[in-house]
């Protein structure tokens, strides 16, 4: 097993820990049984055979069109392959999921992500199991990778993972560091830069008008600095009281992880 992948395992690990400790990680509120199917067999999915098939399939997809330039990135400097990473992995990322709450048939593969009435670690990878397979980010790093970036690629995953495990996670770490007064000049630079509970929460809340909810908006994962630059971001230093969407039919399991192979009638 690759190191990254001990890495992230490991802080995985420590956010369910903290989530079994402080607010009941086992028993989130308004959860269902179907909740935890899509989000045991859609996370597996995901790291079993998803991403590491999309990886491939971009590596494949560079060797096919580019191999004059295999291992060409490991002769620039580490910050410029960083750059790469942020642009064609993270900010591409961040148009893949606004386009994913603009284009319906989009929608009804990133649907499941918020079909969950609460905020958790748990809701990371709950997503459609066709959503990241076409993530365009996803191929662009793999790519990268042919190029030469995996040894950049492999520390950037956990940077990235770290945020993202911790903007999802209900044990929300930004609440305390807020009330410290000396820390508010960090906290404005930081709710700018990297996504934390109190901004991705409020892409995650239920009610438009509670004056939180940014459901249009805060799309960002490692960066939310994206959302910044583009305008779609939203920052109150608070969270919304419930999670989901409002008026959301009910979808089952099977649809959620499967559309368009199985659609509800």
């Amino acid at each position: 097993m690759q190191p990254e992948v001990i890495a992230i395992i490991c802080i995985l690990t420590l956010f369910v820990v903290l989530e079994i400790l402080f607010t009941k990680f086992f028993k989130k509120p308004g959860q269902t049984r179907e909740d935890a199917v899509v989000e045991i067999l859609g996370s597996a999915m995901l790291l079993i055979v998803t991403q590491p098939l999309a990886l491939f399939l971009g590596g494949a997809a560079a060797a096919f069109l580019i191999p004059q330039y295999q291992g060409i990135l490991t002769a620039w400097h580490p910050l410029a392959v960083l750059a790469l990473f942020l642009v064609f992995d993270d900010m591409m990322q961040y148009w893949w999921h606004r386009l994913s709450h603009t284009v319906p048939w989009l929608y009804n593969l990133h649907r499941a992500h918020h079909n969950a009435p609460y905020l958790s670690v748990r809701v990371v990878y709950r997503n459609n199991m066709f959503y990241y397979l076409l993530m365009p980010s996803l191929w662009f790093s793999g790519a990268l990778i042919y190029m030469g970036g995996g040894w950049i690629y492999a520390g950037y995953l956990v940077v990235k993972m770290t945020v993202i495990f911790g903007a999802h996670s209900d044990v929300r770490w930004d609440a305390p560091l807020y009330k410290i007064k000396a820390l508010s000049p960090l906290m404005w630079v930081l709710e700018r830069t990297i996504s934390t509970p109190s901004t991705h929460s409020a892409h995650h809340g239920k009610h438009a008008d509670d004056g939180i909810t940014n459901y249009k908006g805060n799309f960002g994962n490692l960066l939310f600095f994206w959302d910044v630059l583009f305008g779609t971001a939203k920052i109150t230093r608070r969270y919304p009281e419930e999670f989901g969407v409002e008026n959301l039919p009910h979808s089952p399991s099977q649809e959620q992880l499967l559309w368009p192979l199985f659609r509800a009638k």
